[in-house]
């Protein structure tokens, strides 16, 4: 079994390369990033190359001589660099992508894994109290990363339609969480108050990194195919992780805030817009039903669990509710 794994620097790449290389040490793994990987992996079965992903010519040479059988494609901006245009990010996220696809239909790679990600949903008042996989994908405008996700699944629709033989597995999960995680999520998390919309519970749906990185091996083993919400059981709301971090949550009226946020972006104090408190005012929430009983994987904590794991992690102390 040969597998490259793209975006292999990043923190779910290299954990991801890590099990990899321990539950099956016969495979042979090829990451690559545009960066050098923070850790030393000694193993005569893996491969590292600086690949810039949105480098046709390169992507599609390097996947054709080196003729993978499954490719995890991980390499996407989710937090991008301060000046970072968007269309540098359109670049990586979705004509990476394609670059990607077009290497592995070249090649005749059996399968290709995309983590895609529940913003693909978008946040929209429509919104379903749980999201299923067969519900409208629309992304988000206000969104470069939302945006983006919808992009790169109608992109691989097209490609399921011309090339049915190419298998893919469509991964979208919801925050996820780990002993070592950071990102913009638990950033809130750290605030001296916690911070939602009047009238808005904000639910957030959680997943344990180990879960994902499981999800994605099983889904290389046994060559699934298919497309997955994943998140653990139930949801945690805004008011009840402040309730469980004990600190204060402070709604604040829709209108005031896209008020705020429209003057303070007019004076160039933010780089938030009033669309983007979507974000918090409509929460996609999703369904890990088809994880369960289609893919066969049951997470191993549900959302609430997996925040309590987060916090134990951080040394965080917390009150149960």
């Amino acid at each position: 079994m040969k597998v490259l794994v793209t975006g292999g620097a990043g923190y779910i790449g290299s954990t991801l390369i890590q099990s990899l290389l321990e539950i099956h040490p016969d495979w042979s793994i090829l990451a690559t990033d545009i960066k050098p990987m923070n850790v030393e992996l000694k193993s005569p079965q893996f491969e590292f190359q600086i690949l810039d992903i949105s480098d046709r010519n390169a992507v599609i040479d390097l996947i054709q001589s080196w003729n993978p059988n499954s490719i995890v494609h991980l390499a996407s901006i989710l937090n991008p660099p301060p000046g970072m245009s968007e269309e540098i990010q359109w670049k990586i996220d979705v004509h990476g992508t394609k670059n990607v696809l077009d290497g592995a239909v070249y090649s005749k790679t059996e399968q290709v894994i995309i983590t895609s990600s529940g913003a693909a949903y978008g946040y929209h008042k429509e919104n379903k109290e749980w999201i299923e996989e067969t519900d409208p994908i629309r992304g988000h405008s206000a969104f470069v990363y939302s945006k983006h996700k919808r992009e790169v699944e109608e992109l691989l629709a097209e490609y399921k339609t011309v090339y049915p033989e190419l298998k893919q597995l469509i991964l979208r999960p919801g925050t996820i969480l780990g002993k070592t995680v950071n990102n913009l999520i638990t950033d809130m998390f750290q605030k001296p108050f916690v911070m939602g919309i009047l009238g808005h519970k904000s639910p957030f749906v959680f997943i344990w990194d180990e879960d994902v990185i499981a999800i994605i091996a099983k889904g290389i083993s046994e060559k699934k195919e298919g497309i997955f919400n994943v998140a653990g059981d139930g949801a945690l709301s805004l008011k009840e992780i402040s309730q469980m971090i004990r600190k204060p949550y402070v709604p604040i009226p829709s209108l005031f805030l896209q008020s705020i946020l429209w003057v303070l972006r007019l004076l160039r104090l933010t780089q938030y817009g009033p669309d983007q408190i979507d974000f918090l005012r409509y929460r996609p929430v999703l369904s890990n039903h088809q994880l369960k009983s289609v893919f066969g994987y049951n997470p191993k904590y549900t959302s609430k669990e997996t925040f309590i794991a987060y916090l134990n992690a951080k040394g965080v102390p917390y009150v149960e509710i």
